[in-house]
């Protein structure tokens, strides 16, 4: 194992930064994040998991919160459609240069919270 992180998003907090700045959907979400969940009734809560996996990712690879750009860290859907992660840019160089061969994300959520928990391998 090379890294470990996890990662907890409050539903009205979040939901309340996307209303107040309506550009960050499409800066910290990938085209194929924003489409899979546009058509849920309410795409927040799976919206915060994602930025939850996102930010877990990054703990996991040891640096700060936006040292690697968020859109670089995208959440998609295995073949039985169950959450993996993908790195690319800044990330993918990171998760390289520590020798990061496989990623493992695990992500829910209830009526009030989010969570990820991301463990690099």
């Amino acid at each position: 194992m090379i890294g470990v992180g996890i990662d907890v998003v409050d539903l009205d907090r979040f939901r309340a930064a996307l209303a107040r700045r309506p550009g960050l959907l499409e800066r910290v979400f990938t085209e194929p994040e924003r489409s899979e969940l546009a058509g849920r009734l309410d795409p927040v809560p799976g919206l915060a998991a994602r930025f939850a996996a996102k930010e877990a990712a990054m703990k996991a690879l040891g640096v700060g919160i936006g040292s690697v750009g968020f859109s670089d860290v995208e959440v998609v859907r295995g073949p039985g459609g169950a959450p993996r992660l993908h790195a690319t840019g800044r990330a993918a160089r990171v998760a390289e240069s520590l020798g990061v061969s496989a990623w493992h994300v695990s992500l829910t959520h209830s009526g009030t919270v989010a969570a990820a928990t991301v463990v690099a391998t």
